[in-house]
């Protein structure tokens, strides 16, 4: 029988290909290593490829309704759809309320509304359309967010409406809340990880005391005093249809507005209207300075196999904001520096030919870690390098990342800024390639430009950067003061002046210390 079968493949096969093709091209004939991958094989149709002509078949589309209120829209292939209400809202603008609103705010989402009872109610309803739901807060943006069925949109629209603008915040919630923040306090000191913390600190060490240096988690003090009164008089101001946008990924434009017009145009907030809305628009002033908290971090991770202890730095110095066309040049920067953790593996892909790799965790195999990161915001940024070392060797660890601030404005290499662009336009294209990515992207562009830069336009302003823009952001941010933020064992820590006038200097070097005794 299975001879039999074997032989109906191979007539079948002398049929389609000719008996002078099949011996050829046989895995059975001599001719089989010689067979060329360029050429076609011959009986086998032309093949035909997809083209691309340039523009992506679905653009975003905007609409302004009557009250302020932007909804925008890309379609996109597929039955599930990402629907949510960006607010222009976070802890940047906390300077005449108690910090920590923005925080509270986050874990009090999708809580019990107008129309819903309790948080489980909201739940089972997303359940019915495969939905799940989601909020998060940043420095400047507050973001609802519900993915579920596109069948769902009217219901979906309908939750999100309710979500933001008739929460109940009943005392309970507010309780469970407080708890929710501390015990998060709590995680945040105690983790291995310090990242989120240093984050905090460069910022309030680079805006001291004024928007984006304000705090993203409420400190422990304020948990108590935010309550019902305190969030209605938050919500009144910030949460008003101008500041808002309703966007919407893998679902038809116009039915999207007619949703909007349904459930977001005249609808009353249940914290009242102002007739003037008391808005801070503070816009960000750039300070400098340190930031240090001396911490045992030697107990930070025990287990069988225990992280050593660390002392973790941070140095940031201003860049510019998104809307500035010296936005490009410095991602492309942050990619070329990149660096990451010494345990990393991978190979080009994984960022091992940038910079901080190279130059610093190849060549210093004491250093732990050695990342570059790019905050920006619509008035300021902040680039800045994350290094962890042992305690004893913070000084020389200081001084390496001095050297490579120093060294950025050099003359970049034409291979590393063609892979660092590379690079960058393919974690774009990856990462948009993401239903809620494409969300977040269509929702901050429209809230903050009004209008969104499609990936096609993106890539050709990367394409466009050359090594001499690279230098010149580089000279221009080496003008200001730097930002510092140290956590762990400090004792060997250079002073703010020192770290300063290294990166004042040719060569990036700390000043000199003569000690009379060690």
């Amino acid at each position: 029988m299975a001879t039999h079968m074997s032989r109906c493949r191979t007539w079948s096969r002398v049929q389609r290909f000719g008996i002078a093709a099949y011996r050829k091209y046989s895995s059975s004939g001599g001719g089989y290593p010689n067979i060329s991958l360029s050429a076609p094989l011959p009986g086998i149709p032309k093949p035909v490829f997809a083209s691309v002509d340039g523009q992506e078949k679905y653009e975003t589309r905007i609409t302004t309704l009557e009250n302020g209120l932007k909804v925008a829209s890309q379609n996109k292939f597929g039955q599930f759809c990402t629907v949510g209400v960006l607010v222009n809202s976070g802890s940047r603008h906390e300077a005449k309320y108690p910090s920590g609103i923005a925080h509270f705010l986050e874990k009090l989402a999708f809580s019990s509304t107008a129309q819903f009872g309790s948080k489980d109610e909201i739940l089972l309803t997303l359940e019915k359309h495969g939905g799940i739901c989601d909020c998060q807060t940043s420095r400047d943006t507050t973001m609802y967010a519900v993915s579920a069925e596109v069948k769902g949109l009217d219901t979906v629209v309908s939750l999100l409406s309710d979500a933001v603008l008739q929460p109940r915040l009943l005392d309970e919630e507010i309780e469970m809340t407080r708890m929710a923040v501390r015990f998060e306090l709590e995680d945040l000191n105690m983790r291995p990880d310090p990242e989120p913390l240093l984050t905090e600190m460069i910022h309030a060490a680079a805006y001291r005391g004024n928007t984006v240096g304000l705090p993203r988690f409420c400190p422990a003090d304020n948990v108590d005093k935010i309550d019902k009164k305190v969030l209605h008089s938050y919500l009144r101001n910030y949460y008003c249809p101008e500041r808002m946008v309703l966007a919407g990924v893998g679902i038809e434009h116009e039915q999207l507005v007619e949703c909007a017009r349904k459930y977001l145009l005249n609808v009353k907030p249940v914290w009242g209207t102002s007739s003037v809305a008391n808005v801070d628009l503070s816009v960000a002033q750039y300070t400098g300075g340190i930031i240090k908290m001396e911490k045992d971090m030697s107990d930070v991770s025990l287990g069988p196999t225990p992280i050593p202890e660390l002392t973790h730095i941070m140095i940031g110095l201003e860049s510019c904001s998104f809307l500035e066309d010296d936005f490009i040049p410095f991602a492309v920067l942050n990619m070329m520096m990149g660096g990451g953790g010494s345990f990393s593996a991978g190979g080009p892909g994984k960022g091992m030919f940038t910079r901080l790799y190279l130059n610093v965790l190849n060549r210093h195999h004491w250093m732990y870690n050695a990342t570059s990161y790019h905050h920006s915001y619509e008035d300021s940024g902040l680039l800045c390098i994350h290094a962890s070392a042992d305690p004893r060797q913070v000084r020389e660890m200081v001084e390496i990342i001095t050297r490579e601030f120093i060294q950025m404005a050099g003359n970049a290499g034409e291979m590393e800024l063609e892979r660092a662009k590379t690079q960058l336009k393919s974690m774009l294209m990856m990462n948009l390639e993401s239903r809620p990515v494409i969300f977040e992207d269509v929702g901050r562009q429209v809230l903050s430009t009004g209008k969104r830069k499609l990936p096609h336009e993106l890539c050709d302003l990367i394409s466009n950067v050359t090594a001499s823009d690279i230098k010149r952001v580089t000279t221009k941010m080496m003008r200001s003061k730097p930002a510092v933020a140290a956590l762990g064992d400090l004792t060997e820590m250079p002073s703010y002046e020192h770290i300063q006038a290294a990166l004042s200097s040719k060569d990036g070097r700390l000043p000199r210390m003569y000690r009379l005794f060690r």
